[in-house]
């Protein structure tokens, strides 16, 4: 089931993954990479009060790294901290999963 839910990755993963260059990591506003990754359709969204990426993913809803035959992760030496992490944490967010059950905000009444 993870392989199909957004996956949210930060930009260490990106370099980890080959989409962004560590140059490009170091020396380039976030905003610009987020902008040219948006771009090229290697992600579907950015967060810039978390500074996350949200992975593109097939129109079947599969993660793009996902055999699609074998059902295997096709990067799994170079996958994102998230994945690494599954399922003790799901999100680079602790406690949140895009598809999780949601637990109420003790803040909001």
């Amino acid at each position: 089931n993870c392989c199909t839910m957004p996956l949210e990755v930060g930009l260490t993963d990106l370099v980890r993954l080959g989409l962004v260059e560590a140059f490009e990591a170091e020396h380039v506003e976030i905003r610009l990479i987020a902008r040219r990754l948006l771009k090229v359709g290697a992600v579907e969204h950015f967060s810039h009060k978390h500074a996350l990426f949200t992975l593109a993913r097939r129109a079947d809803g599969d993660c793009r790294f996902l055999d699609a035959d074998t059902r295997r992760c096709t990067v799994y030496a170079r996958r994102p901290e998230t994945c690494r992490l599954h399922p003790g944490q799901k999100s680079p967010r602790p406690g949140w999963c895009a598809f999780g059950a949601r637990e109420p905000d003790p803040a909001r009444p």
